[in-house]
């Protein structure tokens, strides 16, 4: 059997391993755009902010891939599918056929139409490529703005501080982390990030990037303006489905895909950032590695079943520790919340009940009970009677 996968981030890689691990004999030829082997996300920055050497960055060394007899075509852009054929072509027009193919294409950088957006010292933060480009510029431009208050856009302004920049963050909308966070969450983290130094602006639209041929400022709807030199847009992600979509296969926001994440073509899979998946366009990492390995069993025609996953973020923002689970700021009057802040300590705890079960929770500040809340988010266990507890720091998890 010959698979090819197009794209060697976390899906495209994962996907490869668990194959070889599943079957010694399937043949794996991977096709990249970058000129890198497969580095995790969250590495890219910890070396944009010096934190960790170029050679660190990556997941597997070149004799990994040798001895796992994963053939990787660096700096091959796949730029057309043929499904009738089962061919891909690459760049330079070679073709190679496929008995399956694996789409882990994954996404590209939104960068909103805005006046400017074109000028020298914009960048979108995607590739290691991307941070080379960056770190370059900043030797000699040290005003940086970051467009954008999500956990990108914040974890690069805590790595351009790290390299002594001047750093200020812009967020369109009233918080920062409107997706992870509630308004008290929200409200504690900006608290401790410009203690940091970072200036924060909250509920502000980029309408221009000002200059005349490189970046000399940002003006906001309203007329308001700030004088910068670096803009770093971090507004998200937009899956890569040009090649899906051309090849006749069915796409809406991303390239959607049954629950064996199979596409409409019986011979093509996909997985990661470029899928829709029940109408759900993930975009996080836990998501990818859950469907990676579900796919490549499902490529060996095991059948197994994709049944989701609870989005679900433990990390570090700018140094303070953050678990943001499930559903965090629902809408309904069905649904119970239950908090504690501790402003002097900078921790605040979340967790939101519907019908005896936790559906959401935050975790700020502190990684006790983390990782107890998130499987009990996992795995729908009844709490009615400690809800209340859950949320203290003496709760004893083993009664449940």
């Amino acid at each position: 059997m010959r698979v090819i996968v197009v794209g060697n981030g976390l899906a495209g890689i994962i996907s490869a391993k668990t194959l070889r691990e599943l079957d010694k004999k399937v043949e794996i030829e991977v096709f990249a755009e970058e000129k890198y082997h497969y580095y995790p996300r969250p590495n890219l920055i910890e070396f944009l902010a010096g934190n960790i050497p170029f050679e660190r960055m990556f997941a597997f060394s070149q004799e990994w891939y040798r001895e796992q007899n994963i053939n990787i075509h660096l700096e091959k852009h796949v730029t057309r599918i043929f499904p009738n054929s089962q061919e891909i072509e690459v760049e330079e027009g070679k073709k190679e056929k496929y008995e399956f193919l694996l789409l882990a294409n994954g996404s590209s950088s939104f960068v909103p139409p805005f006046k400017g957006a074109d000028k020298k010292g914009v960048f979108a933060l995607r590739t290691l490529e991307d941070a080379f480009e960056l770190l370059e510029y900043l030797e000699n431009h040290q005003r940086v703005v970051v467009i954008g208050g999500g956990l990108l856009g914040l974890e690069t302004a805590r790595a351009m501080k790290s390299r002594g920049a001047q750093v200020e963050v812009v967020e369109f909308f009233e918080r920062l982390l409107p997706r992870q966070l509630d308004i008290q969450g929200a409200s504690l983290l900006k608290a401790q990030i410009e203690n940091m130094g970072i200036k924060v602006h909250l509920g502000l639209a980029t309408e221009e990037i000002l200059g005349k041929e490189a970046v000399k400022g940002l003006r906001f709807k309203g007329d308001k303006e700030i004088e910068v030199d670096t803009a770093i847009v971090a507004a998200g992600v937009r899956p890569n489905i040009r090649i899906a979509k051309e090849a006749g296969l069915e796409t809406d926001r991303g390239l959607v895909v049954d629950d064996y994440l199979q596409s409409n073509d019986s011979k093509i899979f996909a997985a990661g950032d470029v899928i829709q998946h029940q109408g759900k366009v993930y975009g996080i990492i836990p998501a990818s590695f859950n469907q990676a390995r579900v796919v490549a069993s499902n490529i060996l025609g095991k059948k197994e079943k994709y049944e989701g996953t609870v989005p679900s973020n433990t990390l570090k923002v700018v140094g303070l520790d953050v678990m943001s689970a499930g559903l965090v700021n629902p809408e309904e009057d069905s649904y119970e919340e239950f908090r504690k802040e501790k402003k002097e300590e900078g921790t605040y705890k979340k967790v939101v009940i519907h019908q005896g079960v936790v559906v959401g929770a935050i975790w700020m500040g502190t990684k006790k009970g983390a990782s107890e809340i998130n499987r009990l988010i996992s795995q729908k266990v009844n709490v009615e009677k400690h809800k209340i507890s859950l949320i203290e720091d003496d709760f004893d998890y083993s009664v449940l």
